[in-house]
């Protein structure tokens, strides 16, 4: 039975690659896959897209030290979901209540896209912490890919289950798999999505686990 995060994993040969070249660039960056980060007891799974050059793939932790993050970690802590509304560093204390924060890929990919093949093979780890998580009642997929990617690991139709921002779905056993678009300065910056609309996504999904404040 394969383990929700394997520290090790070579198995998207471009990736490796990739992260090889990063780490000869910049040799202080994590550049390895980014483990989960969170509350393991979670009632809200965060699953975003990958990780980012500067962000996780520097610090080594889910949306640390990018754009991203920011918006995120603002919006957790105003709900009451994190103790921090910022996050810099693995080292700067920040505990997460009620949610735990991965990707749909582990490891950095050139230009911030996976292939479909690298999105399947890291399947496999996204469903097993699915699975490790079974009292985890909403999967706030962060994107497309993200929204994608939790179907498969449910083994759901992608055609039957339409990404679109704040789209709710039912994944069985009380679970529910919410929709956002990306908290990305590329979506915030072109109006996609605002600050009130994620704000708003998240206040939902905190409405759906029970933990509202």
């Amino acid at each position: 039975m394969p383990t929700p995060f394997d520290p090790h994993c070579r198995r998207c040969p471009r990736l490796a690659a990739f992260l090889s070249e990063v780490h000869i660039e910049k040799p202080e960056y994590f550049c390895a896959p980014v483990p989960p980060f969170g509350d393991t007891e979670a009632q809200i799974l965060v699953v975003g897209l990958a990780p980012g050059k500067h962000g996780a793939n520097r610090t080594g932790r889910p949306f640390t030290g990018d754009y991203a993050g920011i918006l995120l970690y603002e919006t957790l802590y105003k709900h009451g979901l994190a103790s921090s509304a910022t996050s810099v560093s693995v080292e700067d204390g920040l505990v997460l209540r009620g949610v735990r924060i991965t990707n749909a890929v582990k490891c950095l990919p050139p230009n911030n896209k996976p292939l479909p093949l690298e999105v399947q093979t890291c399947n496999v780890y996204l469903r097993t912490e699915l699975a490790a998580r079974p009292i985890a009642r909403v999967i706030l997929a962060l994107g497309g890919v993200a929204h994608s990617a939790v179907l498969r690991a449910y083994h759901l139709s992608l055609s039957r289950h339409r990404f679109a921002h704040a789209a709710e779905h039912p994944l069985g056993d009380g679970q529910v798999l919410l929709d956002s678009y990306h908290c990305s300065r590329y979506n915030t910056q072109t109006r996609r999505l605002s600050v009130a609309m994620f704000d708003a996504v998240v206040g939902r999904a905190a409405e759906l686990a029970g933990l509202n404040v």
